[in-house]
């Protein structure tokens, strides 16, 4: 007995730089109501994502100021630790040149003692070159432990500097992160419900019609994909719309796009609904 084949339907894949111009020539002639509906749908998608948009906006530049004052905080605790790290360095080569005085002042006291009992001129004048060269090896030292001083002084003002530095930003971080977990207290919940409502939208429209919708208002200054006809203009860039074109729009029978900045054109029935 035969078999039926099976043919598959295999939807067309979704590209990332495709918009609604793109779109409404490759959906053709759609089913009136069905567009009517996702145009509607459409439509309160972009009417939720200006409503989150609007509690982003409340939060204003809270999240990036608290996100700088980390970054700041994080370089203020990597400077004062490679401060503190100069600070030891310089302490402990501070230590080894005056245990380095001390050893050429005992090996001139040795020399010189040695001098007194010597029997010739050679031995009095090796022994004389070798008291001159631990001098020169303690004024040596001595001078790099006062270069050694001044290079701390600078550096330890410059970690009290950080350090207090530091101090006040951790104040000012606090204080943002309070600020701002207040607001985001406030409209959690709000933004919960509006992001449930959206899932649930975004679930009747298909997933070429979203990357569009996406794609456009990523673009946008003002975020708007889907727009409504105001004073024979277009609600997105103000553009002049011919009557012909608003009659179409009115009749939400198919996808109309503004030609000038590509957004979706929608009656202004559907604001009023």
């Amino acid at each position: 007995m035969a078999t039926k084949k099976v043919n598959k339907v295999i939807a067309p894949p979704i590209d990332p730089r495709e918009t609604f111009i793109s779109l409404s020539k490759n959906m053709g002639e759609a089913d009136t109501i069905a567009m009517e509906q996702k145009l509607h749908t459409l439509y309160q998608i972009q009417l939720t994502d200006t409503q989150i948009d609007k509690i982003y906006l409340l939060r204003g530049e809270l999240p990036l100021e608290v996100q700088d004052l980390e970054d700041e905080i994080a370089g203020l605790k990597t400077r004062i630790s490679n401060l503190q790290a100069e600070i030891k360095e310089t302490d402990r080569s501070i230590s080894d040149y005056k245990h380095k005085i001390e050893d050429s002042k005992k090996a001139i006291a040795k020399y010189e003692s040695q001098r007194d009992n010597v029997q010739n001129n050679r031995e009095y004048d090796s022994l004389s070159k070798e008291i001159e060269y631990q001098e020169l090896e303690k004024l040596a030292c001595d001078k790099k432990i006062k270069e050694g001083n001044v290079f701390l002084a600078e550096k330890k003002a410059t970690l009290d500097e950080a350090k207090s530095l530091l101090a006040g930003r951790d104040v000012d971080l606090v204080n943002k992160k309070k600020e701002l977990e207040t607001i985001v207290e406030e409209t959690s919940k709000e933004e919960a419900d509006l992001f449930a409502h959206r899932g649930e939208l975004a679930s009747k429209i298909d997933d070429r019609m979203m990357a569009a919708y996406t794609k456009v208002r990523s673009n946008a200054k003002n975020k708007l994909a889907v727009v409504t006809v105001k004073r024979d203009a277009c609600g997105g860039c103000f553009n002049k719309i011919p009557p012909q074109r608003q009659l179409d729009i009115a009749s939400s029978k198919k996808i109309i796009v503004c030609e000038y900045c590509g957004r979706i054109l929608v009656s202004s029935d559907f604001e009023k609904e």
